[in-house]
């Protein structure tokens, strides 16, 4: 199973801290040299130590895909270009009262849903960077999508309170089956606690075994 616990900085929290696609890893700077090799070993992908801004929340900050990567207003130039000289096609700082996009967002290289409060002219600029189509939905009858769920390419972890009727939404539009799980230990925001794509997930330290397995088999990851 590629499944593999890890905490950075001495928290178990890691999708606080990290952004992760099929090829890239954003990272904070202060992480360890040997924490990023494993990072890279691991998820096959190459590490960017990035603080977004000047803040290390990455995964709370930006949202993306193979194609493209959506940076909050305050993200500095040489962040974007940066990001453009590694291989992102499609970048853009965008400016709006939201700046929590990894929160309000949640997307593979299917499709994605957003929270239903996002303007219409903020949907349509995410839309076109992750060259995707995003539909409104909530989990759990709340807006933060991209906090109550990771998906991949071949499956969703998301809250355990979700809705029969948002689930079914969010397997329409991503194309891939979800199923409901935790981590560390029964913390329900399941992107506080991991990071994933479509070769391994990284999962926080404080995470259970049943937990493991119940994210093993969501995201496709077992065998």
């Amino acid at each position: 199973m590629s499944i593999h616990l890890m905490d950075l900085m001495g928290s178990p929290n890691i999708g606080v801290y990290c952004l992760v696609t099929d090829k890239v890893a954003l990272i904070p700077t202060y992480v360890t040299k040997s924490k990023i090799q494993r990072i890279e070993e691991l998820l096959g992908v190459d590490v960017i130590q990035m603080s977004l801004g000047g803040s290390i929340l990455n995964g709370v900050l930006a949202v993306a895909n193979s194609t493209g990567i959506v940076l909050p207003g305050f993200a500095d130039s040489s962040d974007e270009q940066r990001l453009r000289s590694v291989g992102f096609s499609n970048v853009i700082r965008l400016s709006s009262r939201e700046t929590a996009f990894g929160n309000l967002v949640l997307v593979n290289d299917r499709g994605g849903i957003h929270d239903p409060e996002l303007s219409r002219s903020v949907v349509k600029t995410i839309a076109d960077v992750l060259d995707m189509e995003l539909v409104p939905s909530l989990i759990a009858g709340l807006p933060y999508v991209g906090a109550f769920a990771v998906a991949n390419n071949k499956g969703i972890i998301v809250h355990p309170l979700v809705k029969e009727d948002e689930q079914a939404v969010i397997e329409d539009v991503l194309k891939v089956p979800a199923s409901a799980g935790t981590t560390n230990g029964g913390v329900p925001i399941v992107k506080s606690g991991m990071l994933a794509n479509d070769k391994a997930a990284l999962v926080g330290s404080s995470s259970t075994g049943p937990e493991l397995v119940i994210i093993g088999q969501a995201l496709n990851l077992v065998g």
